[in-house]
């Protein structure tokens, strides 16, 4: 049985942490600051060195229960300042989510007081999927899913995309690990993809800050 979030009407639920299987030495050397086996982005702890593949869980806060998604075994941690990480990351712009369900995955974060913010269609007319924008503090999750079709699988954590003050200057850090600029869905803004050679289980993007 699924278990929703459950949030007051007064609070705002926040992602607190994230709980990622990758070894804190490479986070350093893609150019993130570690205090220990975690780092600070935009007020979100990122514990690293879980075993496994991938984003595993996460902590929310002001927000009792579960969302579909596995829910770390910790108090969610007080937010801590984001130091200056090499790479020039400076916010977690948004957290992707798979889903092969989508209505059931928009009707959990709508029970739980998390209003759909808005829906774009993708794929393509053979394959059409459909992502679904929500707002959670100052980070976005967008939930992808199949726009036709379900199944009871549960949804799972896919991948990060950082805002970082200065998107040339990161590609010149990482180099070839960083793929080729383009233009992203968000108008004046720019998205570059880690490539998969730099030996994350995680996909990650770096975009350029918000057209003013």
């Amino acid at each position: 049985m699924r278990t929703l979030l459950q949030v007051g009407s007064d609070d705002v639920a926040e992602i607190a942490s994230l709980v990622v299987a990758d070894p804190p030495e490479l986070w350093e050397e893609l150019g993130f600051v570690m205090d220990s086996d975690s780092t600070w982005i935009g007020g979100i702890q990122h514990q690293l060195g879980a075993p496994g593949e991938g984003v595993l869980a996460w902590t929310l806060r002001d927000v009792v229960g579960l969302l579909e998604l596995p829910v770390a075994d910790s108090s969610p941690p007080e937010p801590q300042a984001t130091p200056r990480h090499p790479n020039g990351v400076i916010a977690l712009d948004h957290v992707v989510v798979g889903t092969p369900d989508l209505g059931r995955t928009i009707e959990a974060f709508e029970a739980a007081g998390m209003p759909l913010r808005r829906t774009r269609d993708i794929g393509t007319p053979q394959r059409p999927s459909t992502q679904a924008f929500f707002k959670l503090g100052e980070t976005v999750v967008e939930v992808v899913g199949p726009a036709t079709t379900s199944q009871p699988a549960p949804a799972r954590f896919y991948g990060l995309a950082f805002t970082v003050a200065d998107l040339n200057a990161t590609a010149a850090l990482l180099g070839d690990r960083l793929r080729p600029a383009k233009g992203a869905v968000q108008p004046g803004r720019s998205i570059a993809t880690l490539d998969r050679s730099a030996g994350s289980t995680v996909p990650i993007a770096f975009m350029s800050p918000p057209a003013r």
